[in-house]
């Protein structure tokens, strides 16, 4: 008996660590996919009046998107600048610690051989609007860079699919049980 109880024990201990492993794996893969599926503008590791955004999408004569292609931002009046990799769709993101004296620094665009020069531009006494500018190369591949991925929407309609399909065959189960039990009723009444 001694025996018995200190292996259910075991036993359960093992299937308690086994589920705080499988916790935690299920914890860390929903916060890397909400990470990664939904990045956050706050993010940055600047509070919204301290920091400026150069956002837009670079596209081929085809107007698709360029992927991979490196974009230069530059504010020439403080020598900063960085380079930035577009993604997927050709959209790029350069984000700048600059501060209310920063407005009217010239900016520098460079991408696939084209320059652009614009202004920093942003209205010094709102402390909580995001400051940023749109600045695009090619046509054709600008959208909405707020809305949701495409693979998101892909995603929810395969699942809308699936579900759907799920449901219909459940209907369609049901319907031919119940017919089934209708015939063994009827064919129980002809016997008699």
């Amino acid at each position: 008996m001694f025996e018995t109880s200190t292996r259910a024990t075991r036993t359960r201990s093992g299937l308690q660590q086994r589920w705080q492993r499988g916790q935690g794996f299920t914890v860390a893969f929903a916060a890397l996919w909400l990470g990664v599926g939904f990045p956050s503008d706050g993010s940055a590791t600047h509070e919204a009046d301290h920091r400026f955004t150069v956002e837009g999408f670079v596209c081929g004569a085809d107007g698709k998107g360029m992927v991979n292609t490196d974009v230069l931002v530059k504010d020439t009046k403080i020598s900063y600048g960085q380079v930035v990799k577009t993604d997927g769709d050709g959209y790029y993101r350069a984000t700048f610690h600059l501060h209310n004296e920063n407005v009217g620094d010239p900016l520098l665009i460079e991408a696939k051989g084209e320059q652009q020069n614009h202004k920093v531009q942003f209205d010094p006494k709102d402390l909580e609007s995001e400051r940023k500018i749109q600045i695009h190369f090619g046509t054709g591949c600008v959208h909405d860079v707020n809305s949701p991925p495409t693979w998101l929407w892909w995603g929810l309609g395969g699942t809308a699919a699936v579900v759907a399909g799920a449901v219909g065959v459940k209907r369609i189960v049901k319907a031919r049980r119940k017919q089934g039990q209708k015939r063994g009723k009827t064919q129980g009444k002809r016997k008699h």
